[in-house]
């Protein structure tokens, strides 16, 4: 991989941390939050995406619409959950276990849905991100296991990694068997998302706007830095990057959630959360190898 390439995959890395450290800050603002940096990202990267259809044009199908569709779904999911992990634990338990949990059960149904063979290193990968998990959770102290309360966060971590994978599957699925550009792909997926809660916004606006109150300038951030980050990635690859090196170096986003988490929110990482990050970071890497 190139060094460009490299680059333009640390700083995806560190986009993605730094967006989820702005969620968190906003986590009280739930879903209005979420709205608001779905209308911004829909607004900034529309010129973008009209460009692309002008000069590139895209085919379309009932399948890809579909697809489209589906993503837009799984995507909300996937941004209500992280958004009420973050309002009931700490960044450096959810962002780290719903990164980690992403690829490990992306592994897992290519293995069981798909038929695809599971390497050694494949094995050892998904027992180090259980591992890393499990440091996580109970800070090394695995009695804690038996407290709801002290993995509240890895819970929800863990539903935000299922819906990662689930949206990994799809959005792979309409961009390489469907013919559709992803950055179109992440546009409309971010349109519909907003449509979906505009309602609810409505039926509740003096509400959501006594939510947002000082929210706004990160809603504006998150808007630019969630889409910004996905294309960086898209970029990499569409250079020759390799996704078996790209996958795991854009997983350091892990590790700087947990740093984020301590250095400007004051949570209490701890060696044990830090280990754990490690474990999941090494487990991710040996899944993509």
């Amino acid at each position: 991989m190139s060094l460009l390439s490299l680059s333009l995959v640390v700083l995806a890395a560190l986009f993605h941390a730094t967006w989820n450290l702005l969620a968190k800050r906003a986590a009280h603002a739930g879903t209005a939050f979420v709205f608001a940096y779905n209308l911004v990202a829909t607004v900034v990267y529309a010129p973008w995406v009209v460009w692309i259809l002008l000069t590139e044009g895209m085919a379309w199908s009932g399948a890809a619409a579909g697809f489209v569709f589906l993503s837009a779904l799984v995507h909300l999911a996937y941004s209500l959950c992280l958004q009420r992990g973050y309002q009931l634990a700490d960044l450096s338990v959810v962002y780290p276990v719903a990164r980690g949990t992403g690829p490990m059960l992306a592994s897992v149904g290519a293995f069981l849905l798909l038929g695809e063979d599971i390497r050694a290193s494949g094995l050892a990968g998904l027992i180090l991100v259980v591992a890393g998990i499990a440091l996580i959770a109970t800070q090394g102290r695995f009695a804690a296991f038996r407290t709801p309360e002290a993995h509240r966060g890895v819970r929800w971590g863990m539903g935000t990694g299922a819906l990662i994978a689930a949206y990994t599957v799809v959005d792979g699925w309409a961009v390489k068997m469907l013919g559709v550009v992803p950055v179109v792909l992440d546009w409309l997926s971010n349109m519909l998302r907003f449509l979906f809660l505009l309602p609810l916004v409505l039926r509740d606006r003096r509400n959501v706007m006594a939510r947002m109150r000082g929210h706004w300038g990160r809603a504006i951030a998150v808007g630019l830095l969630s889409p910004a980050s996905y294309i960086l990635v898209l970029t990499a690859l569409k250079m020759g990057a390799p996704l078996h090196v790209v996958a795991p170096t854009r997983e350091m986003s892990m590790m700087a959630g947990a740093l984020f988490g301590m250095i400007f929110l004051g949570e209490a990482v701890g060696r044990w959360r830090l280990a754990g990050s490690i474990l999941l970071i090494a487990g991710v890497v040996l899944l993509s190898a």
